[in-house]
């Protein structure tokens, strides 16, 4: 009996913002377009210096390729399933992939407000919290006024949901 495929992340369909999605085109076109040229050359300037046998350069310019390549061919791999959201039509009755969310600490009465964005996007400086995160998962489905119980190292802490927007 064989064992049930297991999904794979990168077959899953991701949700991004346009910025998200530009970004991730742009890494890709400069891996293409830069970063494996440059290796190219490295490899053949190190193929020039005489024996590859003990050519340590050879050896950590092809091993560069193949990560470059496995990061290439990764990202392809989410491109091929990113599908871009178009936040105008953003419920805002629930939280939701790319509701900016205001949230209240129950404990101590401090408000935060978070974007909940695709794995990819999340940036905590920029109040970027991924849906895939403690929080991000925990605030998902929530309308306002719901206190969302969410298990974090420092223990269960709560948050009420203030407000919810694009």
């Amino acid at each position: 009996m064989k064992a049930p495929k297991e999904k794979s992340a990168l077959n899953q369909a991701t949700y991004y913002t346009e910025e998200g999605l530009k970004k991730l085109k742009n890494d890709l076109h400069e891996m293409k377009t830069v970063q494996r040229p440059a290796i190219s050359d490295q490899i053949a300037e190190a193929r020039d210096k005489g024996d590859l046998s003990e050519n340590a350069e050879y050896d950590a310019a092809k091993e560069a390729q193949g990560l470059l390549e496995m990061k290439i061919g990764k990202l392809e791999a989410i491109l091929s399933n990113a599908r871009l959201i178009d936040d105008s039509m953003i419920d805002t009755s629930k939280v939701f992939i790319l509701s900016k969310v205001k949230i209240q600490n129950i404990s101590n009465g401090m408000e935060v407000e978070y974007m909940l964005v695709a794995e990819n996007e999340a940036d905590l400086k920029a109040k970027k919290i991924s849906i895939e995160s403690p929080i991000g998962k925990g605030l998902l489905g929530k309308k306002v006024g719901e206190v969302a119980e969410i298990n974090t190292p420092n223990g269960i802490m709560q948050f009420e949901i203030v407000n919810i927007s694009r």
